[in-house]
């Protein structure tokens, strides 16, 4: 039932069934789809799937409300140089982070209170 060129890694659960079937595996209709893969591999002796990338994720640094409130200011000035020059682009950029950084330097006070009390 394999298709010619299709991988069976592309293959749905139920062609998988199918040729797991054929290959002589009883249960097939309670496995899981890596767990048809497994036996299809094994019986057709092709080689275990190499194990995929692991990607971490970045953990965000946790800022102060002071630091905030600075890189606020900062992005301020910023945003003022972009509209004295007439660039609206970096304006409303600068805008939105900072919304962004005050939306977090109320969750940063929030969780200050949270963590005194």
């Amino acid at each position: 039932m394999e298709e010619k060129g299709k991988p069976i890694e592309k293959m749905t659960v139920k062609e998988l069934r199918v040729v797991a079937k054929e290959l002589g595996a009883e249960g097939v209709s309670g496995m899981k789809k890596d767990e048809l893969l497994a036996f299809i591999r094994k019986a057709k002796g092709l080689p275990e799937e190499r194990p995929k990338k692991v990607v971490r994720k970045k953990t965000k640094r946790v800022w102060s409300v002071k630091e905030l409130k600075e890189k606020i200011k900062s992005i301020k000035a910023k945003r003022a140089e972009a509209l004295q020059k007439g660039d609206r682009r970096m304006a409303t950029i600068y805008k939105r982070q900072i919304n962004r950084l005050k939306k977090r330097t109320r969750k940063a006070a929030q969780l200050a209170l949270e963590s005194q009390g």
